[in-house]
């Protein structure tokens, strides 16, 4: 017993002093459940909602109101053409658009079916689901509070027509909407893992020391261990993207070459988060338990599994310093929407700062080391 006691003393001892391990076992699942608990929603509320009222009239405007008043549909645009209502749609500003055809108040006066015509992104299954029923809904309400006060109205027509439309993923295949997101969960955990452990597997081994004492730059070191892994992450990239189009019949519409380029910037951003996180940790276990600690944020913020629009505000703007983020909007962009770079500058831009700032942190970080 007293032998056991004393390695008992020694592991409690040197468990303490390993401050930053305490700190993740004790602190990682305090502040994933309260982050995740907030956060995952599956009911999606305050859908951003693009509006071309061709009509403008009291009636519609009462329509637009019963969208607005039901929580779901939040009216940040008004439009003057469909070709607006596209562009919205696609660069991801609006997940709805709601079209009034300039004979809408014609036809509600005359007693006809009147026609709204809805709009719905479906390259977020979650999303596109809650609308097209919630506008299905709100349609029949409408058309009962009417027949309601007009006994004589003829039954076998209802006074509103909500005609929804679903974009991009009309049958709804959960396929074409999950095989892109797991492509960038993937470049993600391999890229961020893999890298996290490639100084401090240096230093464990003593060989950090050598490389120290070389002619080598601190930021020559950096570029140094991340480009080996980009041909990596482009391996994972072509062999992920061949099973989701030969097996799971992931339809690929917009350029295959874009794709490619544009995934260069989510590559170096999550190889440079990866060396950060080398750079901060002193052991292997404590690099992937950090890596860990990110991990599950992008998994679950990033709007991989649950709309990014049903999160709480706050959690909402946390989701913007998540990498996987945009990516997520540039690969389900270009494979289901077919667009192209210029409705993703801000993705791209938002990317090549993370990439940057990862590194720099990273490169500043070692120098302090050598000193």
């Amino acid at each position: 017993m007293e032998r056991i006691k004393a390695i008992l003393y020694k592991e409690f001892l040197q468990m303490r002093r390993d401050r930053l391990t305490i700190g993740l076992v004790f602190m990682l699942p305090l502040i994933q459940l309260l982050l995740f608990g907030y956060a995952v929603q599956t009911e999606v509320k305050h859908i951003p909602t693009v509006v071309f009222d061709q009509s403008v009239s009291e009636e519609s405007r009462s329509m637009l109101n019963s969208f607005v008043a039901s929580g779901y549909f939040d009216v940040h645009y008004s439009v003057n053409s469909y070709q607006e209502v596209n562009d919205m749609i696609d660069s991801g500003k609006a997940k709805v658009g709601i079209v009034f055809p300039p004979e809408y108040e014609q036809e509600v006066k005359r007693g006809d079916s009147a026609s709204v015509q809805v709009l719905v992104d479906a390259s977020d299954n979650m999303v596109a689901n809650q609308a097209m029923a919630t506008a299905s809904s709100i349609g029949l309400i409408k058309s009962q509070e009417v027949i309601a006060n007009k006994m004589h109205m003829d039954m076998s027509r209802l006074p509103y027509d909500i005609r929804v439309r679903a974009w991009y993923n009309p049958d709804g295949i959960t396929a074409y909407y999950m095989v892109p997101g797991i492509l960038g969960i993937i470049v993600t955990m391999s890229m961020v893992m893999m890298t996290s452990m490639a100084l401090v597997r240096e230093r464990e081994k003593g060989t950090l020391e050598q490389l120290i004492v070389t002619p080598v730059k601190s930021y020559e070191l950096m570029i140094g261990k991340i480009i080996p892994y980009i041909f990596l992450g482009y391996i994972q990239i072509t062999v992920a993207l061949l099973v989701g189009v030969l097996v799971f019949g992931v339809p690929i519409r917009g350029s295959l070459l874009e794709l490619y380029l544009l995934t260069l910037f989510f590559i170096t951003a999550s190889l440079g988060l990866g060396i950060m996180v080398s750079n901060l940790a002193k052991t292997q276990m404590q690099a992937f338990q950090m890596s860990f600690f990110l991990m599950l944020p992008s998994i679950m913020l990033s709007g991989f599994l649950f709309p990014r629009d049903a999160m709480p505000k706050i959690i909402y703007y946390i989701s913007y310093v998540i990498p996987l983020t945009y990516y997520l909007d540039i690969i389900r962009g270009i494979v289901l929407k077919g667009i192209g770079f210029s409705y993703l500058v801000g993705q791209v831009v938002s990317l090549l700062v993370f990439s940057i700032l990862f590194l720099t942190i990273s490169i500043l970080k070692f120098q302090k080391k050598i000193a």
